[in-house]
């Protein structure tokens, strides 16, 4: 690719886009050593370190990891979702089914917990005991995130004995219940640090950036359903706002 010098882009950014769009379009496929910097400096005609830029802001974004006396790999593809209307839940397994990827779910835990306050307050006072289930989810059996789900034990004590080994958690709430998960309009997203347990089940290292997503589901009639905490590896997935 030749670049265009008279661009208000820079050419490391020109690099990095032209690098990025191989990647989207799998010419540069996931495990593939893309060229060294020397070959990429010569491919673009600009300098190594024009070139080192570019691969390191693409290692940081978590399209590359920069294998030590190996050369620099491509990353699994990132999990895409787009933020949508309060109204529309896109769900993992449709995420996964839209990129052509499978879907996958291990149980960590299915057990009942005591509400806390916060939760008596979105569930109604009367709420004292809860279904909590926890699952990491995988895309092409790559672990994307753990989730931590949150009901109340009244209408859906079935969930601690269902089979949501690689299944749709809202499905089986679906066929159970007839119930359709809504989001409420409370939600949020903020950035937390894996400890040493999510890192295990996520197959990261402790202190590796996630996303942190905390949405609260309604049922089709309005009334409270479910809770939902997720933690996401940030260098596997994106957010399409």
């Amino acid at each position: 690719m030749k670049l265009n010098d008279n661009s208000l882009t820079p050419l490391y950014q020109q690099v990095l886009d032209d690098i990025k769009a191989h990647i989207n379009s799998g010419s540069y496929a996931p495990g593939q050593r893309i060229p060294s910097e020397a070959e990429l400096s010569q491919m673009y005609s600009v300098s190594r370190v024009t070139v080192r830029r570019a691969i390191e802001e693409l290692s940081g974004e978590g399209y590359l990891t920069k294998r030590q006396g190996k050369g620099t790999y491509v990353n699994q593809r990132k999990m895409t979702r787009k933020i949508r209307q309060s109204s529309d839940v896109q769900s993992f397994t449709s995420v996964c089914a839209e990129m052509g990827m499978r879907a996958g779910a291990h149980v960590l835990e299915q057990r009942v917990v005591p509400a806390r306050d916060e939760e008596r307050r979105l569930f109604g006072e009367g709420c004292e005991r809860l279904v909590y289930v926890s699952r990491v989810r995988t895309a092409d059996g790559i672990p994307i995130m753990e989730e931590r789900n949150l009901l109340p034990l009244e209408g859906f004590a079935f969930l601690l004995e269902a089979d949501l080994e690689d299944a749709s958690f809202f499905e089986a709430i679906r066929t159970e219940t007839g119930l359709e998960p809504q989001t409420s309009g409370s939600s949020t997203i903020e950035i937390a640090l894996a400890d040493a347990q999510m890192a295990k089940s996520l197959q990261i290292a402790a202190g590796d950036p996630l996303f942190y997503e905390r949405v609260f589901f309604v049922d089709q009639h309005g009334k409270p359903l479910c809770l939902s905490n997720k933690y996401l590896v940030g260098s596997r997935y994106q957010f399409d706002i």
